[in-house]
């Protein structure tokens, strides 16, 4: 491509913003004013000489985690339009103003949505912003401080609802699994058993994935814990790095205590050329690919993500290039398996010479509830603008391992005249049946001890005999049983499973 069509989709500008208590100068801003922060920065990023503001024709604001379920505590209130909270901020009205589904596939998949409303003729320019302020409503709830962070916005927006339907089996919920970080230990334990790796080796295995991450965490401004860590630090059960779901230790999961905002503006080329900005600030979407997982219990291995391969080795067929293609990536880190997932289909090696962060990953840079994948997003661009002629891949995870996007993005242009290059993958026809009540033998698939206040919670998936899944718990007085799943290997055992008040309980039959 010689000249770039005017309805070309182009990312102009990105921004990011952080504050942490013990900075000097803590402001302790509102979720709305970091997000504000942010899209300033991107729109100063973009080096505009027009009224970019006032150009923006869409505005997306992703959810924070206090308004991502139904019924969840806001402490200091909220905006009742966060988009066009973010809007007001700096000067801009625009017509549309969007609240995401939940997940931290959002920011990824409404680079693609709104790259192709651009190509369609739907809009010109459009900006996606998120922010967290978790962190600060910690800080200031521990001093009794109660600021009044509600606010009443005019005008329309778009409500797009949680988007939590069909992601969790009910079973889960009632064996005290509903929680991210349990869920993920399921999946991480499914991993172990096939790979034959014990217990202690596999806390080392994810150690060593993420110690890399923890020294570009260290180097980043934005970073939420920027300390580096070693492999072994990472691996080593301590009363300060204690297991919070097996075979998790505290530090290698997501960190949501985080006061983060990033945004990212996308324009048609047509319009930024008006706007009066150079094209060397212009980063180009090359593809962009979102999948929907089935439930937690219904997938048929639940040690993988076949919608997740599947974003990403489609977004890599439509950029038309491999993985060996790519120059830098970030695979969304909040916990290891979904890293692990990819690495394992694509064979990149957890040493990958490229790195698997650009930011330093959700347990280090930290997990910015359901906008983390903007701040990698922010990264590539500038990676991209130093290097016109490499790739940059973002894979971003929501959910349970539930929904993946996957972004190719580079210097060069990418032709949308030509072809789609935003794709909705097809949900998955092959289900596991699942049963809620179940007495009578099953086989161990995977399990989780989750220690807490009110008492451990020890329990496995299994298959019964016609092949259906179940969740039972070890009876809370089961000394016995529990110390047997604390030895780490019941992988493929017999047990006995009876069903009372609601739940399933068993015993190792042999």
């Amino acid at each position: 491509m010689t000249a770039i069509p005017d309805t070309t989709p182009v990312i102009i500008g990105v921004g990011q913003f952080a504050e942490r208590p013990d900075d000097a100068g803590y402001r302790a801003l509102s979720p709305m004013d970091l997000g504000g922060k942010a899209l300033a920065a991107a729109i100063a990023d973009s080096g505009a000489s027009g009224d970019l503001a006032g150009a923006i024709d869409t505005i997306a604001a992703i959810r924070q985690f206090e308004i991502s379920t139904p019924g969840a505590p806001v402490p200091f209130g909220k905006s009742n339009n966060p988009a066009r909270s973010y809007g007001t901020r700096v000067g801009a009205n625009p017509e549309r103003a969007i609240l995401e589904i939940v997940g931290g596939q959002g920011n990824q998949k409404l680079v693609g949505e709104f790259a192709s409303d651009i190509a369609e003729g739907r809009s010109e320019v459009a900006a996606i912003v998120g922010s967290e302020a978790i962190s600060t409503v910690l800080t200031l709830m521990a001093k009794g401080e109660k600021p009044d962070w509600s606010e009443e916005v005019e005008g329309s927006f778009e409500d797009r609802g949680f988007g939590m339907r069909g992601l969790l089996d009910k079973t889960l919920i009632a064996h005290g699994l509903g929680a991210p970080i349990p869920l993920y230990a399921l999946f991480e334990n499914a991993r172990r058993a096939q790979r034959g790796t014990g217990l202690e080796a596999y806390r080392r295995e994810i150690g060593a994935l993420f110690a890399p991450f923890s020294e570009v965490a260290a180097a980043n401004s934005y970073a939420a814990a920027p300390v580096v860590r070693s492999a072994e630090e990472l691996a080593t059960v301590t009363e300060r790095n204690r297991i919070v779901a097996e075979p998790y230790t505290r530090m290698t999961v997501a960190r949501d205590q985080v006061n983060q905002a990033a945004a990212i503006m996308i324009a048609s080329a047509g319009k930024a050329r008006a706007l009066g900005i150079a094209e060397e600030k212009w980063v180009h979407i090359h593809a962009v690919t979102d999948a929907k997982e089935l439930s937690v219990l219904e997938r048929p291995d639940m040690a993988t993500s076949p919608a997740s391969v599947g974003s990403v080795g489609e977004a890599l067929a439509i950029a038309g290039i491999g993985m060996d293609d790519i120059t830098c990536l970030d695979l969304y880190s909040c916990f290891a398996i979904p890293v692990f997932n990819i690495l394992d289909a694509f064979g990149v090696a957890p040493d990958d010479s490229r790195g698997l962060t650009l930011t330093g990953g959700l347990p280090f840079f930290g997990g910015a509830g359901n906008n983390y994948s903007a701040h990698a997003i922010a990264e590539a661009v500038q990676r991209l603008r130093a290097d016109p002629d490499g790739h940059a891949l973002i894979g971003a995870n929501g959910g349970f391992m539930s929904k993946y996007a996957t972004g190719i993005y580079a210097g060069r242009p990418a032709d949308w005249t030509e072809m789609k290059r935003y794709r909705t993958l097809d949900d998955q026809p092959e289900k596991c049946p699942v049963v809620d009540s179940h007495s009578g033998s099953a086989l161990v698939e995977t399990y989780t001890i989750v220690p807490g206040k009110k008492g451990t919670v020890a329990a496995i998936v299994a298959r019964t005999d016609d092949g259906a899944r179940i969740v039972a718990n070890a009876a809370p007085d089961d000394t016995d049983t529990l110390a047997v799943l604390q030895q780490g290997e019941p992988f493929g055992r017999k047990v006995t499973v009876r069903e009372g008040g609601g739940r399933n309980f068993f015993v190792f039959a042999d």
